[in-house]
């Protein structure tokens, strides 16, 4: 039978190993994961979990187990992670990027963070469930996805539109970027659970004019023009807008941190944030980020078209005023194409999910205030949305209060810390266990 103390060094050993295998995605089709989907695969085998590798494109690895709970009758729970990871400057590093060695109390390694430490957490709680005939309160599909850094083409999104009926009778689900501890200025915790996600618009910004010589004087100019498109939008003032739960969230913020609340401008409330700061301040307002250029060919020749590329990321049931927006602010003499949409995600923080996630939380830190919060960013959950699953993050983890969590993700040096792991695999176990 396998004991707490055996989970505890089996995820840590798991985070590990995980991180020793490079899984790579360079975007583009760039990326696979068939050894570390292979390593998944052999993990749940060898406690007698089956589990199938559905295969995308050559060396796009999805892995999926199904796992039945003592009712059927009940609707089931996706449990999911991705085994991709984004790409590293090793010369930037203080140590090998996929060393894995534990460092000062600390995980080293690129996918520590995001998110091969919730990986190894779902992998060993299955695996202690395996060793000791563990039966869940419900079915449980434990889905390990591709490509989740590049947008989810060979992963969930795959999955989503090819196989469907993988995911039946679910209508939940749970994953990264959600429950790890926020500690305030006046040293109280807080465990945002991700129960919203901000849409995204990526699109490319092409102005076309009249290609030419250098030294002529050219009023039709696309590098002008579209660099004067960027200028517009990096300079655009975008008005604070809040959405049910971030209000909640700063709601809850200014009640513990013991601050008066303006419901009108939470702005003054990121200052008990921390470092934790610069991510919630993108959640009160639609944001839209300048990050690529492309145009001309040589010093003295004006090109006939010149482009950039906009990172867009709008609020829940906000699209198309985002999007409105943004046209006015171009013009219309710059084309706008998409690159790649998703939707953006609010589901209610009530009811039996967000009790036992509660639940579990404070049985590992009863100082602690868990509360649903709006993320920046996307996850999986935005692919199992369309099958009308509640998507969540919670991927819990106990933090140092001088951590600067937030700059690990996709990060220089990204690093987990062993307790933080070690919590979060106990109270991940105590909410599965009771779901």
């Amino acid at each position: 039978m396998t004991t707490n103390a055996h989970l505890e060094g089996e995820v840590i050993q798991i985070c590990q190993e995980l991180i020793r295998i490079p899984s790579v995605n360079f975007g583009e089709g760039k990326g696979n994961e068939q050894e570390v989907a292979d390593y998944v695969v052999a993990s749940l085998a060898e406690v007698g979990i089956a589990s199938t590798i559905y295969e995308s494109a050559p060396g796009r690895c999805n892995v999926i187990a199904r796992i039945n709970g003592r009712d059927s009758a009940r609707p089931g729970l996706v449990l999911h992670g991705h085994l991709d990871v984004v790409p590293v400057n090793a010369d930037d590093w203080s140590v090998d990027p996929f060393c894995g060695d534990i460092i000062d109390g600390m995980i080293w390694g690129r996918g520590a963070v995001d998110m091969k430490g919730m990986d190894a957490m779902i992998l060993a709680i299955v695996r202690k469930w395996g060793r000791n005939g563990y039966v869940p309160p419900r079915d449980i599909v434990v889905a390990f996805f591709a490509d989740e850094e590049a947008g989810s083409i060979f992963g969930s999104r795959w999955m989503v539109d090819n196989h469907p009926e993988l995911f039946a009778g679910c209508n939940q689900a749970i994953s990264e970027v959600g429950g790890f501890s926020v500690t305030l200025k006046n040293g109280k915790r807080l465990y945002p659970v991700q129960s919203a996600e901000k849409g995204y618009h990526w699109m490319r910004l092409t102005a076309t004019g009249l290609a030419g010589h250098g030294l002529m004087i050219n009023e039709e100019n696309a590098v002008s023009a579209v660099a004067e498109a960027v200028t517009k939008i990096a300079a655009h003032q975008w008005p604070q807008k809040y959405t049910r739960t971030v209000k909640e969230f700063f709601t809850t913020v200014a009640k513990v941190a013991q601050k008066p609340i303006d419901m009108k401008d939470f702005r003054p409330l990121l200052n008990e944030l921390g470092s934790a700061s610069r991510m919630m301040r993108a959640t009160l307002q639609h944001t839209a980020n300048p990050t690529m250029l492309e145009a001309g060919y040589k010093a003295n020749v004006i090109p006939q078209s010149a482009s950039a590329v906009i990172d867009g990321r709008f609020l829940p049931g906000f699209e198309n005023e985002f999007e409105e927006t943004l046209a006015n602010i171009v013009g219309p003499n710059i084309e706008i194409t998409t690159i790649a949409k998703g939707e953006g995600l609010e589901f209610p923080f009530d009811g039996a999910i967000s009790a036992a996630m509660n639940k579990a939380l404070l049985m590992g830190d009863p100082d602690g205030t868990p509360v649903p919060f709006l993320m920046g960013g996307f996850t999986d959950n935005k692919s199992l949305a369309k099958l009308g699953i509640e998507g969540y993050g919670f991927a819990p983890l106990l933090l140092p209060p001088d951590l600067d969590f937030m700059s690990l993700f996709h990060g220089v040096d990204e690093r987990v810390p062993v307790d933080g792991l070690i919590f979060g695999v106990k109270v991940l176990e105590s909410f599965l266990e009771n779901c």
